[in-house]
């Protein structure tokens, strides 16, 4: 009688699956998790060595944004300021930022005196370089981003795939599978090294990894909204503009912008954060000021809109508004960037992104170690 062919398990299946995901995805797994790491600290080290950065507060008056943009524009001639940026203690800075033709400088101003500190050409700068990698693969947006974000879900399915093959059967293997034996030999060592680190860092890189997936695919970020707000399409960003048939109403003392920028220092002049004032480049724009009460992250930032001819302040509905009109979808959205860094618990949550995208790299690594070791074993069995 013929010997019945045994029917493949489940966890067979799961781990084929495991280890052809792993495969395809494993070199950009461990690319994204390396360069993760080196951006992690990214604000830290360059407060650290980038002392242009700060600046002793002094007993004079801060000059306004069109003062520091005149001084910044001579420093930099043929280019057009995105926004300026105050922030207590810090060198202000002039953002130069454009698409076509692509550029992007920052100018750090004294803000007290004029005195240009620093003009910094960004595309030179490491870290920005090393976020292009993160983002892009350094390739176009439309080529690399896509590789990357698809490279990102196989990982996410990696994560699951993995956490029911280690998931123990019993007792007795879930006491042995919590913890690496520092002690074993080496193959036993790389193979707690893969799953039970994989096992602990999995609930934190896969808030990583999804919001990774949001800032990469559309489809993944408007479903993301339509779930957390119960079926609502997400609001787009719409620009606002200002009432060109407004230009000869009001007779302006001075720049429009220097006008807002000073109520809001006005009101609130003990005020710690960040303010950005985007300056408007024709006589339709819009000016828009960025009031960030905490500048280690971006999701709490209020967004104000003003028609630069009335000063009238301009509704938006789109989630980049003020903070106490967003819904918690918005919310939900607008913490993205700052839960993919870790940024949104603080230094914490930075320093559990870092250890993430660590032990994220080695996966791959480890991975592939154990499936040679397998491979070479099998080879032996059948000698």
């Amino acid at each position: 009688m013929p010997e019945k062919k045994k029917t493949k398990s489940f966890k067979y299946w799961i781990g084929r699956i495991h280890l052809w995901l792993g495969l395809i995805s494993g070199l950009f797994v461990c690319f994204l998790g390396i360069t993760g790491c080196i951006l992690a600290f990214e604000r830290e080290i360059e407060d650290a060595v980038q002392t242009y950065r700060f600046t002793e507060v002094q007993d004079k008056a801060l000059l306004p944004p069109t003062k520091l943009k005149e001084v910044a524009d001579k420093a930099l001639p043929n280019k057009k300021a995105h926004s300026i940026n105050y922030q207590p203690r810090r060198t202000t800075q002039v953002v130069y930022y454009n698409g076509e033709p692509e550029y992007y400088y920052i100018v750090f101003v004294n803000q007290y005196t004029g005195e240009v500190v620093k003009v910094k050409d960004m595309s030179e700068d490491f870290f920005r370089i090393v976020i292009m990698g993160h983002y892009y693969l350094w390739l176009p947006p439309e080529i690399g981003q896509p590789i990357l974000t698809t490279a990102t879900m196989l990982f996410v399915i990696l994560l699951i795939s993995g956490l029911v093959l280690w998931w123990p059967k019993s007792k007795a293997a879930r006491k042995q599978r919590f913890s690496v034996k520092l002690k074993s030999k080496w193959r036993r060592l790389n193979y707690d090294l893969h799953n039970v680190l994989g096992f602990y860092m999995s609930f934190i890189v896969i808030f990583i990894a999804l919001s990774g997936m949001v800032m990469g695919f559309q489809w993944f970020a408007k479903s993301v909204y339509w779930l957390s707000s119960g079926g609502e399409a997400i609001k787009n960003y719409e620009e606002t503009f200002s009432d060109t048939t407004k230009i000869s109403a009001l007779s302006l003392n001075a720049a429009a912008a220097d006008q807002l920028w000073a109520r809001f220092v006005k009101e609130d002049p003990s005020f710690k954060g960040s303010l950005d004032v985007h300056v408007p480049e024709n006589e339709k724009a819009s000016i828009e000021i960025a009031k960030n009460p905490d500048p280690e992250t971006y999701w709490k930032a209020d967004y104000y809109y003003f028609d630069q001819h009335t000063l009238k302040e301009i509704e938006v509905k789109h989630l980049f508004g003020k903070l106490a009109n967003a819904s918690t979808a918005d919310k939900i959205s607008r913490m993205n960037y700052d839960i993919h860094v870790g940024a949104i618990v603080g230094l914490p949550g930075k320093i559990m992104a870092f250890f993430a995208s660590l032990i994220a790299a080695s996966m791959p690594v480890t991975g592939i170690l154990i499936w040679l070791g397998r491979k070479k074993k099998t080879k032996l069995n059948i000698k």
